[in-house]
């Protein structure tokens, strides 16, 4: 019996003393910061140039490629030198700081002021060069009528649009 003792207690210790290693080895992925109910405006020159709403935002900025989450979704609100506008919504985005990239995903909706529409499940922005693009299957309405397709790049303000595969009807101006 003496015997069963001290083997129990020597597993038990060893058992308790792995999770610690454990525990030491394991590298938490948490948030360096957070928020609700966020509003931000961007300003260049006085100048407000974008809106972005969202019910949370999760910041990421001591890990090795940081980023900002808004895992409840967000809805931006572009707007020109001419203060024309263009909205953006989504379900979920990400934000990557050093390739200044929004991943903008699930229920993707871009209206303009013009009354183009285009939905995606998911589309990426690229703020630098104020460029949108997917390789997602996508529809496009413009006042000249509906098309759908399969990957599509373009300009913020929809004046120049490059789609791969477009199927669809639209109005000639001929």
């Amino acid at each position: 019996m003496p015997v069963l003792v001290v083997a129990t207690t020597l597993f038990v210790g060893c058992e308790s003393n792995f999770k610690e290693v454990q525990k030491i080895n394991f590298s938490e992925f948490v948030p360096s910061g957070e928020a609700d109910k966020i509003n931000l405006k961007y300003t260049d020159s006085g100048r407000i140039t974008a809106i972005l709403v969202s019910p949370k935002m999760r910041e990421f900025a001591s890990v090795d490629f940081p980023f900002t989450e808004f895992p409840k979704g967000i809805d931006v609100t572009l707007y020109d030198a001419k203060g024309k506008r263009t909205f953006i919504k989504s379900d979920y985005a990400t934000s990557y700081k050093f390739t200044n990239i929004i991943d903008l995903k699930g229920n993707v909706k871009i209206t303009s002021q013009d009354g183009q529409i285009l939905e995606t499940e998911q589309l990426y922005f690229d703020q630098k060069n104020e460029w949108f693009f997917t390789e997602k299957d996508f529809k496009f309405t413009d006042p000249k009528g509906v098309s759908n397709g399969h990957g599509i790049d373009f300009s913020k303000d929809f004046k120049v649009i490059n789609s791969q595969r477009i199927a669809g009807e639209l109005e000639s101006s001929d």
